[in-house]
């Protein structure tokens, strides 16, 4: 067994659904299905032009999520913008700050504390406040970490599309070498550390093994692109064999 959780972001399910009007795929079937394989969690990232989860998707998987207890329900977006609603209204046990533009492609660096810290202090606060653990979408910078920690967040959640970048290539070990040191920076002020995006049952054992001081990882589309030929059962026992061979 893995002492990481693995969180499954099921926004590609709801990307795939919304193209048609029949309601098929399920995200709440998905979830229930990845939930049934061992997943630790489900993570939603609700965008306010709803071109995958939807705002009605929120409520509904949060209701899910009350039948799953230990599992963790897990929003990200950014607190400027509609994550906050959210949080207040289903309380999920974390919720992610990341600072993506409206229009955003896809999430793609880290918050800067220097630029934006003060403006989340409250914020954060506020999600503590009730009950929400709140993690910080970062880049794994190790003289960032106690910035995040003082500005009161519970977590960092390690941006990992360089790691994957530069995974089996020249660069591997130094970009290995940039991902430990941030993880262990955080855990050595109480930091905790999560971890996401283009994780994939590739990279994912040498990334635990480079960090063994991550508590979480979120994964969505690669872990969604190989349940289209696995399905989510398979898939999510694979993520979690890999796991446990870090």
């Amino acid at each position: 067994m893995s002492k990481t959780a693995l969180s499954v972001n099921i926004n590609k399910v709801a990307l795939v659904r919304n193209t048609r009007h029949l309601g098929i795929p399920s995200v709440t079937r998905a979830a229930t299905l990845c939930l049934e394989a061992g997943a630790h969690g489900i993570t939603v990232h609700p965008r306010p032009d709803e071109r995958h989860i939807r705002a009605a998707d929120v409520p509904e998987l949060a209701a899910l999520m009350k039948n799953w207890p230990g599992r963790e329900f897990n929003i990200e977006g950014n607190p400027f913008q509609n994550l906050m609603g959210f949080i207040r209204d289903v309380r999920p046990t974390q919720c992610t700050f990341v600072p993506d533009s409206e229009d955003q492609f896809t999430s793609d660096h880290g918050w800067d504390l220097d630029k934006d810290g003060e403006r989340l202090r409250p914020l954060i606060r506020e999600a503590q406040s009730l009950g929400v653990r709140v993690s910080l979408f970062m880049d794994p910078q190790a003289d960032a970490m106690a910035a995040a920690k003082a500005v009161g967040a519970d977590r960092v959640e390690l941006y990992t599309e360089s790691f994957a970048s530069a995974f089996g290539t020249a660069r591997n070990d130094e970009v290995f070498a940039q991902f430990a040191q941030a993880a262990q920076a955080a855990a050595a002020i109480d930091l905790g550390v999560n971890a996401g995006h283009d994780l994939s049952r590739d990279n994912l054992t040498a990334f635990l093994r480079a960090c063994p001081a991550v508590r979480e990882v979120s994964i969505g589309h690669a872990l969604i692109a190989d349940a289209l030929e696995l399905g989510y059962a398979a898939t999510v026992r694979d993520y979690l064999r890999c796991m446990a061979e870090a």
